[in-house]
C-alpha cells in the first residue's frame, strides 16, 4: 500500500486506515485504487478473517469522493471510458459495488462520514463511532443522488422513512441520532474507539470463520427472495456447515468445556 492508504496485521485481523487528514481522509482516483487493492488482499488472505476500516486523524472517517479530481475526470474523460473506469467498475473504496467479501468487516467511524464516506460506512457489516461522528448524504445539494449503495442499503439499515429524510434532506446528522436509528452499533469516546473496534475484530477473529462466512451470505442473500425461499437457503447452508473442520472443533470445545481453535475450515 501507499502513504494514502495503511494496511496492517494483527493475527486474524487486517487494520485498513484511510491516511489523508488534511484532506479529510477524502479519496481520490490514486487512494481509492489502493483502497481497493486493500480489500483485495483482504479477501484473498485465508490467513485474514475480519477487516477495521478507519480514517487517520481525529476529524473524518472518510469524507467521500475528492470532488476536485472526479469532476476533473468528468469533464475531461469521453462518456463511454468515464463509464467503464468509474461507473460500472468498482464503487467508491472497493466494497461498495462489486467486490463482495463473505468476511466481516467492521467500520470505525471517527468523525465526519460523508456522501461516499458514508457509502463505505454502510458497506461494512458492523458500525462503530466516536461522539464526533456525523453522517451525510450532500449529493441532492449539488444536483445528484449517491451512487454506490446509499439508496440500496441505507433503507435496510435504518428503515425507509429514516433513509428518505437522509437522502432527499442533504442533511447532516450526529452520532446520537445515528445510534438511535441503528446506522451505528456502538458508539465510543474517541480515543477509545479504533481500541473498542479492534477488540471486538479480535473477538470476531476467534469465531468460526466457515459459519461467519455462511452466515453473512445467507443474510445479504436473503434480502433479494421470498421468506420461503430464503428459509430454504438458510437451512441449506447450515446442513452444509456439518461437513466442515470447524464445526467438529465447536462441538469438541464444547464436550471438552475449551475455547475452540477454528481454523476455518
Amino acid at each position: 500500500m501507499t502513504a494514502d492508504i495503511l494496511y496492517e496485521k494483527h493475527g486474524h485481523v487486517r487494520l485498513i486506515t484511510i491516511n489523508r487528514p488534511d484532506k479529510m481522509n477524502s479519496l481520490d482516483f490514486a487512494a481509492n485504487d489502493r483502497l481497493v487493492e486493500a480489500f483485495e488482499s483482504f479477501k484473498r488472505d485465508d490467513d485474514a478473517r475480519v477487516a477495521v476500516i478507519t480514517g487517520a486523524g481525529d476529524q473524518a472517517f472518510c469524507a467521500g469522493a475528492d470532488l476536485k479530481t472526479y469532476t476533473m475526470a468528468f469533464a475531461t474523460t469521453p462518456a463511454p471510458a468515464f463509464r467503464e473506469r468509474y461507473t460500472d467498475g468498482h464503487g467508491l473504496g472497493g466494497i461498495t459495488r462489486g467486490l463482495e467479501i463473505n468476511k466481516p468487516i467492521i467500520a470505525a467511524v471517527n468523525g465526519y462520514a460523508m456522501s461516499g464516506g458514508l457509502e463505505i460506512a454502510l458497506a461494512a457489516d458492523i458500525r462503530f463511532g466516536s461522539p464526533n461522528a456525523a453522517f451525510a448524504f450532500q449529493d441532492v445539494k449539488w444536483g445528484f443522488h449517491p451512487c454506490d449503495g446509499g439508496c440500496v442499503r441505507l433503507p435496510l439499515i435504518v428503515g425507509l422513512g429514516n433513509a428518505m429524510e437522509l437522502i432527499l434532506s442533504g442533511e447532516r446528522i450526529g452520532a446520537e441520532h445515528a445510534h438511535r436509528i441503528g446506522l451505528l452499533n456502538r458508539v465510543y469516546p474517541l480515543a477509545e474507539l479504533k481500541a473498542h473496534a479492534m477488540e471486538y475484530a479480535q473477538m470476531l477473529a476467534s469465531r468460526a470463520p466457515v459459519a461467519q462466512r455462511f452466515a453473512k451470505d445467507v443474510i445479504l442473500k436473503s434480502f433479494a427472495l421470498s421468506i420461503e425461499e430464503a428459509l430454504r437457503l438458510e437451512s441449506r447452508s447450515f446442513r452444509d456447515l456439518a461437513h466442515t473442520e470447524d464445526l467438529a472443533e465447536g462441538t469438541a470445545s464444547f464436550r471438552e468445556k475449551r475455547d475452540a481453535r477454528f481454523k476455518g475450515r
